[in-house]
């Protein structure tokens, strides 16, 4: 409002001067004869003469004017692209899914898996707002019905990656804030629903969406990741062209009084994500948690080793993850994941070792531009060492298998069908393959 405003004086000095100039110059154009021929020439040329030194002073006095106009109107320019008003958006994603389930029985049961298909939903609503045009302020409000499939499986191994049950009550889902600290690094918080693996870049991004990647929680991402969630605090730094480094920390309760941001359970992560060239991409993982070793994904014995009987378990986490993409269409993925815990409350201090791995891949622009398909095959986490007892260690090993389509039918509309298969459910040869299928679809706007 204020540079239009000067803006507005200044054209108008400028056309004053403009007609000034107008008016003088037919004057200075009048030729001078060289002799006067009587007094009352002289005087015609002597006027004339006086208003040509007149210009001459007027000039010079334009020039310092004449710059002041010139760098105002590189201000305007300047503060037009500049410009930024705090404004709201308003995003939306909303699933609907029909899911089946089949097998013999349930996991480590005598009981059968009563088979049916499900229709369920999920419905999120974020309001995305920026102060300066280089943050991110965003609040989501979230309403769901989508079943954990475990409670009808007898493993977590068969959970959806976008499940989730309150009764499709709306509810606070997340408070996200992100903001630039430079060029090269930026701050992100957490107030609420943050996650490990949401503090640092994902190397194979076509799997790790709930919304528009792999249906199973399994696929998504490397199952260490999953150690806490609640609020927390995290920030990203590219070292390089090629390296960045990613810091994070989630607390569970840091909204209790009694307990406290660093209390017990919470989770930190590091990761250095390396991209050698426009074709590869690498990640290195570190995790250190404390009373978070579920993940979601394993066996009943990777969330509870030392059978109920610790509540202070320390993990350490390593995990390493690689995408190479062989050509436009084809990309190749792999990751490994290992936990150590151990039980520092019971005697001797046992301690667990648990393994997990997969191989991933994805077909771009299958069928239609934005579409792809993805397959993962690989081992749930497994406890493979367990000092506290034999009994407590996984004997056997079940394989995930997994084959989706995501079908981007208009920028806002995705169909996902897929199914995965989980064999020896729980590390059990003694459990009957179960198979999960879905038909995932997907509104944003």
């Amino acid at each position: 409002m204020l540079a239009s405003t000067y803006w507005r004086k200044f054209r108008l000095i400028s056309l004053i001067i403009s007609c000034n100039l107008s008016s003088i110059t037919p004057t200075i154009a009048t030729s001078i004869p060289d002799k006067p021929n009587n007094f009352s020439e002289y005087n015609t040329d002597n006027h004339a003469l006086s208003k040509i030194t007149s210009v001459s002073e007027l000039s010079a006095e334009l020039k310092p004017l004449e710059k002041q106009v010139t760098s105002l109107e590189t201000n305007i320019a300047a503060l037009e692209t500049q410009q930024f008003s705090p404004h709201v958006e308003l995003e939306a994603e909303v699933i609907f899914a029909v899911t089946g389930f089949a097998g013999e029985k349930r996991a480590n049961s005598s009981k059968p898996i009563n088979e049916n298909l499900v229709l369920s939903d999920r419905v999120r609503l974020s309001f995305v707002s920026s102060f300066t045009g280089k943050d991110k302020l965003e609040v989501r409000l979230q309403a769901r019905n989508t079943p954990a499939l475990e409670d009808v499986t007898g493993t977590q191994m068969t959970n959806l990656g976008f499940d989730g049950d309150d009764d499709n009550e709306v509810e606070v889902d997340e408070l996200e804030y992100r903001f630039p600290l430079g060029k090269e690094t930026r701050m992100t918080l957490y107030g609420l629903g943050g996650g490990l693996g949401d503090f640092v870049p994902s190397v194979n991004p076509l799997f790790s969406g709930s919304g528009d990647g792999s249906i199973s929680t399994f696929g998504r991402e490397n199952p260490i990741r999953r150690q806490g969630s609640g609020a927390g605090i995290g920030i990203s730094h590219n070292l390089n062209k090629v390296l960045n480094l990613s810091l994070g920390y989630i607390s569970s309760n840091a909204a209790n009084s009694e307990k406290g941001i660093f209390a017990s359970p919470y989770g930190a992560i590091a990761q250095l994500t390396l991209e050698p060239t426009k074709t590869t991409e690498l990640s290195f993982t570190y995790i250190h948690s404390h009373n978070n070793l579920k993940t979601g994904t394993g066996s009943e014995l990777t969330s509870d080793p030392f059978n109920d009987q610790a509540d202070a378990i320390v993990a350490n986490s390593f995990g390493a993850e690689a995408a190479w993409q062989l050509s436009p269409v084809i990309t190749l993925g792999g990751r490994v994941g290992f936990i150590h815990a151990k039980a520092e409350d019971l005697p001797a201090n046992p301690n667990v070792s648990i393994f997990t791995w997969a191989v991933l891949l994805a077909l771009r622009d299958i069928g239609r531009k934005g579409s792809f398909a993805g397959f993962t095959v690989g081992q749930p986490p497994k406890v493979t060492h367990n000092s506290f007892g034999d009994d407590f260690k996984d004997q056997d090993t079940s394989l995930h298998l997994e084959a989706f389509y995501h079908l981007q039918v208009t920028d806002n509309l995705a169909i996902t069908p897929g199914l995965f298969v989980i064999t020896s459910p729980e590390h059990n040869d003694s459990n009957g393959s179960i198979y999960v299928g879905t038909v995932r679809t997907t509104f944003t706007y």
